[in-house]
């Protein structure tokens, strides 16, 4: 998802092919063996296959938001490595066996370290959105979407705020676009698939 909100906002247009991770196709596997996504392949072969270096690629071509003027590397590091820790215990605690509750509090206990720089600013690094911001929006959602009710509950409103107004947005709402599983046969999909106001 972040890989896609910087490719929008940069007005770079790539073929995309959706995946299903439970059938990866071979093609995805012999770009990126490892297996995840997302995968960029640029035109000379060259391979990018973590979601934050094609953001950072993507904005190094045409950055025209400034969003890497507001990049906080060691914030999206912790959002990485330690949050995305606990959200997957705590999102799948039959998975890894895991207390839920426990890595619930521990998630939240960052997530009161972005309430706490939203208290003097609308995004994490000023007024304007950026990629810290992008970084670390579908990590806060899938937190959020667990338990909804819990969460609105929390005393995070100016994290609540932030979330609800990203996801809210023309360019979240042009990044979630649904696409069937690509097949190899399938003629190319373009995305994004128009030119649209992604303010």
């Amino acid at each position: 998802m972040r890989a896609r909100l910087a490719l929008l906002v940069s007005g770079i247009t790539c073929e995309i092919r959706e995946v299903k991770l439970s059938a990866k196709p071979a093609a995805m596997l012999a770009a990126s063996p490892k297996g995840t996504v997302p995968v960029l392949v640029l035109p000379d072969g060259e391979v990018i296959a973590e979601s934050i270096d094609v953001m950072r690629w993507a904005l190094g071509q045409n950055d025209l938001e400034l969003w890497l003027m507001r990049d906080d590397d060691a914030l999206i590091a912790v959002n990485d490595r330690a949050f995305k820790h606990h959200l997957d215990h705590y999102k799948y605690p039959e998975r890894h066996g895991s207390d839920a509750s426990d890595h619930r509090a521990s998630g939240l206990a960052l997530l009161q370290v972005l309430e706490d720089r939203l208290t003097t600013a609308t995004n994490l690094c000023g007024d304007e959105r950026g990629i810290t911001d992008m970084a670390l929006l579908p990590f806060v959602r899938q937190f959020a979407a667990v338990d909804r009710l819990w969460f609105d509950m929390q005393p995070l409103p100016h994290l609540q705020n932030w979330l609800a107004r990203h996801l809210a947005s023309p360019l979240f709402d042009a990044a979630m676009v649904r696409l069937p599983p690509w097949q190899p046969d399938d003629p190319p999909t373009v995305f994004p698939a128009s030119s649209q106001a992604l303010s």
